[in-house]
């Protein structure tokens, strides 16, 4: 708990900072929101508008700092891969984003390996040269 009166001002300040940052994070999240279920309905001119909307919203809030610009510049290339895949498809599926594949224990232990045969190259290429330098 602050002591100081310093420290007592700064525990208010970052509450009321806190509290007008959550809503803030949550005006976004509902205009994300606003978007995903015009989606989901299937319809494309709503979406549109909705994501024109929301766009500057996300935008605004990336640049104080709410929301990282990356995570930004994610939804909102997300939200327009779908509005596009609605508009083509002339249905709603929801746009793959490519991730990688988790690593399996066979994976890994195949990774492994790799890595091990890799040193050995390595430290048996480091050998000869040395032996050829002394030579």
């Amino acid at each position: 708990m602050a002591n100081t009166a310093q420290a007592k001002k700064r525990a208010r300040q970052a509450e009321q900072h806190r509290q007008h940052n959550a809503s803030l994070r949550s005006m976004v999240r509902t205009y994300m929101k606003k978007v995903y279920t015009a989606l989901t309905d299937g319809d494309k001119k709503l979406a549109e508008e909705s994501y024109k909307t929301a766009v500057p919203i996300i935008d605004r809030m990336a640049s104080k700092g709410l929301v990282h610009k990356n995570k930004a510049a994610r939804h909102k290339s997300r939200l327009s891969a779908q509005i596009k895949a609605l508009s083509d498809a002339g249905s709603v599926e929801k746009v793959k984003t490519t991730k990688a594949p988790k690593a399996t224990k066979a994976s890994k232990a195949t990774k492994a390996k790799v890595v091990k045969a890799a040193k050995a190259a390595k430290t048996t290429k480091a050998t000869k040269a040395t032996k050829t330098s002394k030579a």
